[in-house]
């Protein structure tokens, strides 16, 4: 970590826009100087529908962190879905400049520039580079090669590319609220560190983060992150079905399904009578059994798991999945939601129980994850969210310098 940096991350989500902005102390750890979020329905199943009304989030955002903190923000890292990201697996090794005084930070950091030197597909660009193991001429592997007498090393790495158009979008957004993009993150990589436990950090495992409306897909193999994708389904789902359903309001579904929030009829301990405040039906007096709740419930929460399912098996790497560890305000605070995850996937499921993940609101887990991955990236000077202004013009070639100033200024 730089001590000092200050490093400002925003989560874009299909209900809210959070944001926190973190300093580096002098014990390498992450003060959270203030955070903010505001509403926002300019995002539908991931897709951006509509860039003004994003926008006018962020400048929400923007206007309660600046009161609140007496700084100007200039710049920000941002998360992006899994969908619209593609991780490519590469490696490259390269000779130390001296063998006999050891591999040296210059050497790891050009290896870390050239290993992103790849074939991109049209549409795609290149948003991050994450130095995943180093293998000394010895079969040695460490995750710090630097003062390793080694004639040689070999990087594997992983390159993320993002959707060219999707990209380009945040930017309009961003441009248009008066900031850059200091550069994008998917959602389920930024949490890995913050998440995790200790075991779990080296083990192959899978997190599931359901936010209100779609459900993010990482898949780790120890530190190797070798997949990610997006279901465009959430906790919203789940609200909007029970209010189709029932007849009723958004809002009082909204509030049956966090008070009887239950993902398996089968856990039912007592089906006691629900009456109805907002139906809409001719009896204004419209009582239903809890059961009938939670099968609506338990009916999309199986969906998603399904859903799920055939991702991971039409990739082929299911197989390889050890565990499943569920995090994400839309589907934690429904019960049993583990257990049915384990029923549908036939993989271990657990809620997440990171060490760190109860220190943070759950509105602001994912934006103070994200200032905790860039704080923590390896071999850098500085990470600090930039205060000059850059034009979109060059975006794209902005973006790419901005990853090669993370590993070799």
């Amino acid at each position: 970590m730089a001590i000092g940096d200050i490093i400002v991350g925003i989560d874009i989500g299909t209900s809210k826009i959070a944001a926190v902005v973190g300093e580096v102390n002098n014990f390498n750890q992450i003060e959270i100087i203030c955070s903010s979020s505001y509403k926002c329905s300019g995002i539908k199943k991931t897709k951006i529908i509509n860039e003004e009304e994003v926008s006018n989030s962020l400048i929400k955002v923007l206007d309660k962190i600046e009161d609140e903190s007496g700084l100007k923000v200039n710049s920000a890292y941002v998360t992006i879905p899994g969908k619209y990201t593609t991780i490519v697996q590469n490696s490259i090794t390269k000779e130390a400049r001296d063998k006999y005084s050891g591999i040296s930070l210059r050497d790891v950091q050009t290896a870390i520039m050239q290993v992103k030197d790849i074939d991109i597909p049209e549409g795609k660009v290149s948003i991050d580079i994450v130095p995943d193991k180093f293998i000394l001429d010895t079969g040695k592997v460490t995750e710090d090669p630097v003062g390793s007498l080694s004639s040689s090393f070999t990087l594997k790495a992983q390159i993320i590319l993002a959707d060219k158009e999707y990209v380009r979008q945040i930017s309009s957004i961003f441009k248009k609220a008066g900031i850059d993009v200091d550069g994008l993150v998917p959602t389920t990589l930024a949490q890995r560190n913050l998440i995790l436990d200790n075991n779990e950090l080296h083990d192959n495992v899978m997190i599931l983060d359901m936010g209100a409306g779609n459900t993010d897909i990482g898949v780790f193999e120890a530190s190797s992150y070798v997949y990610t994708n997006t279901i465009p389904l959430g906790g919203n789902s789940i609200t909007n079905d029970i209010s189709l359903v029932l007849n009723i309001s958004e809002e009082e579904a909204d509030k049956l399904k966090k008070q009887y929030g239950l993902a398996l009829k089968s856990f039912i301990d007592n089906d006691n009578d629900i009456l109805l405040n907002t139906f809409k039906g001719e009896n204004r007096n419209k009582t239903i059994k809890s059961s009938e709740l939670i099968e609506i419930i338990e009916a999309r929460i199986e969906e998603i798991f399904s859903l799920v399912n055939k991702d991971i098996t039409n990739q082929g790497i299911k197989s390889r999945i050890n565990n499943v560890i569920l995090t994400g305000q839309g589907i934690t605070n429904i019960n049993k939601c583990d257990v049915a995850g384990k029923i549908n996937l036939n993989i271990p499921v657990k809620i997440a129980s990171g060490r760190l993940i109860g220190t943070v609101k759950p509105t602001f887990r994912v934006a103070y994850a994200l200032v905790r991955y860039i704080a923590s990236r390896p071999f850098t000077k500085t990470v600090s969210s930039s205060i000059d202004t850059k034009s979109e013009e060059g975006f794209f070639k902005t973006l790419l310098e901005r990853i090669k100033e993370f590993f070799y200024s």
